[in-house]
């Protein structure tokens, strides 16, 4: 038997703040990660984090307070939005953030007009809530370089390298400014060198960075990561939850942990069960393609449950939606490429299988998915088809094709791109109506070009303009789609990410069916239900709270006293 103070389960951020904020609070942390790479979902996202009132923004001169993001929220998730939750995320988010910031090699930065999703609601921001990593040396881990979960493989330029959020505007522009293309040129020289030494570019950016950062603090601090090791049950005693079983190298360990359990596992994006039970268009049929790692299955979901857990299942949505483009690759399969930036440029609209527009492509892409699968109820598939102009992806590129001087060719070839030199040959490609698409086009073209979109309104708020381009005008998310040839790309729904959890109170303690916490069980990012009820209200609105449930689990943790000695029952 090994003992601990408390086990962290997963390896995301969620898992990693909890461990930290522990071993600085002075307990004996294991962590442990079925997978044989850390970082889960973390890994694969952006990295970007929603706190409101953040130090960062004030530095800015951006002005916040709880009460806004709290009248926010409750515009946003309405009836759904459990208070004691929101303000504890509210109460715990800062003083969380600046705990990894100053014990940690984690460094963020404030987006000034990063706007909130919705940013005309009351109580929103129009910028400094959400917070991006800054780029991490990946050279620094060492030898557990190769242990840190890559991000997914379309998102990488030329198979390896990492672009941050704050490199995208270099490459839109790297064929019309000197200080970009030489960006881009520093860029791609140095994953030149990594590819040397190495797998993939080792100069880290998004979440891969945040992982990375939190490992390499975590592992200075003595913090044991146990890969390939997942947790088969939890063990209790007298109700409380005092450890669990591990199987590790073939066999199984007894962990005692004195302290509780934080089961931090990623909810269950790739449990196909758990999908066709809470995803609609799922249950009904309909094609879906989720981007978090594999592993995800709802293992901590489902752990948490056989010790009495219940699940929150009143949520506006199941899950964190993101339309996806699916990339062919050598082997034959597909890759899925979430669509986050693109539809805000000018130059893009998408089309419903009857030819027509649909939603505004410059929402968020949670927004989006709904639309799609409300415009797909009349058609045999749910999908539609984002289109383009020359000019624009030359420009801006599109799904996991990068722009100018990146070549179009192969993606022609192995169909992940359709293109034409007319609106009715590429319908015709396309299997849709070409009178109905000459007319979208038409009517769009004519009101784009003044920078006006009289039926969906692309551009008209700082969140959508934020998504565009600010050289462009008079709208900087619209533009009239009139230089041949012409491009079609097919989207489906996707997901970043579920958003139905454990039911947990204000100490991210698990309850019960009666709303009673199980002692010794906590839950944080995915494995607990939303704070946001549900909805997306920002970037940042998943690892955020990831984050600060993660540390709030550990303060409980260290402040609530050891409670057993050993572990005797299996739950």
């Amino acid at each position: 038997m090994i003992e601990t103070d408390l086990l962290v389960v997963g390896s995301g951020a969620a898992g990693f703040a909890a461990a930290l904020a522990a071993s600085h609070a002075g307990l004996g942390v294991l962590m442990v990660e079925k997978e044989p790479q850390f970082g889960g979902s973390t890994a694969y996202s952006a990295g970007v984090i929603w706190i409101p009132g953040n130090r960062h923004g004030r530095a800015l001169g951006i002005a916040d307070s709880k009460n806004e993001a709290l009248t926010y929220l409750q515009q946003e998730a309405g009836n759904r939005l459990n208070l004691e939750l929101a303000n504890a995320f509210l109460d715990n988010c800062n003083p969380a953030v600046e705990f990894i910031e100053n014990n940690t090699y984690v460094r963020y930065e404030a987006v000034p007009i990063w706007a909130d999703y919705h940013p005309t609601k009351p109580g929103a921001a129009q910028g400094g809530r959400s917070l991006l990593p800054l780029p991490f040396d990946g050279r620094r881990l060492g030898r557990r370089f190769a242990d840190l979960r890559p991000p997914l493989r379309t998102m990488m330029a030329f198979g390896g390298m990492m672009l941050g959020r704050g490199d995208l505007p270099h490459v839109f522009r790297m064929t019309r400014s000197v200080r970009s293309a030489l960006h881009v040129a520093g860029m791609t020289a140095r994953y030149a060198i990594d590819r040397l030494n190495h797998s993939r570019g080792t100069r880290l950016a998004n979440g891969n960075a945040l992982i990375a950062a939190l490992a390499l603090s975590a592992e200075e601090r003595g913090i044991a990561l146990w890969l390939s090791s997942p947790v088969v049950e939890l063990i209790q005693r007298n109700g409380a939850v005092v450890g669990a079983l591990v199987q590790r190298d073939g066999k199984r360990e007894e962990i005692a942990a004195r302290r509780g359990v934080v089961l931090a596992c990623g909810g269950f994006p790739a449990d196909d069960e758990l999908k066709r039970r809470y995803y609609g268009h799922v249950r009904d049929g309909r094609q879906h393609r989720s981007a978090p790692p594999p592993g995800n299955r709802g293992d901590g979901i489902r752990l948490g449950q056989t010790a009495g857990g219940a699940l929150a299942e009143d949520v506006g949505y199941a899950a964190a939606w993101v339309p996806v483009s699916l990339v062919p690759q050598p082997d034959g399969t597909t890759l899925p490429f979430p669509h986050f930036y693109e539809r805000g440029k000018p130059g893009y609209i998408a089309i419903d299988a009857a030819g027509r527009r649909f939603t505004n492509e410059s929402a968020s892409y949670h927004d989006f998915v709904p639309a799609m699968v409300e415009a797909s109820r009349r058609h045999a598939e749910t999908s539609c088809w984002l289109v383009c102009d020359h000019r624009a992806i030359r420009r801006y590129g599109m799904g996991a094709i990068g722009p100018a001087p990146l070549p179009l060719g192969p993606h022609l070839k192995n169909g992940y791109l359709m293109a034409a030199p007319t609106w009715p040959e590429l319908a015709a490609k396309m299997k849709i109506d070409a009178g109905a698409l000459q007319a979208t086009i038409r009517h769009f073209n004519a009101h784009a070009a003044r920078g006006e979109d009289p039926d969906f309104g692309k551009g008209t708020d700082a969140y959508h303009r934020f998504n565009g381009d600010p050289a462009h005008g008079p709208n900087p998310c619209l533009a009239p789609l009139e230089r041949a040839p012409f491009y079609a790309m097919k989207l489906i729904p996707g997901d970043i990410g579920t958003f139905l959890g454990l039911r947990v109170d204000g100490h991210a303690r698990v309850l019960d069916d009666q709303g009673s916490p199980i002692t010794g069980l906590y839950a944080a990012g995915n494995d607990m239900t939303s704070v946001m009820g549900g909805t997306y209200p920002g970037a940042g609105i998943t690892i955020g709270p990831a984050l600060t449930f993660g540390y709030i689990a550990a303060r409980h943790a260290a402040s609530a006293g050891r409670f057993m000695s050993m572990p005797t029952k299996a739950a």
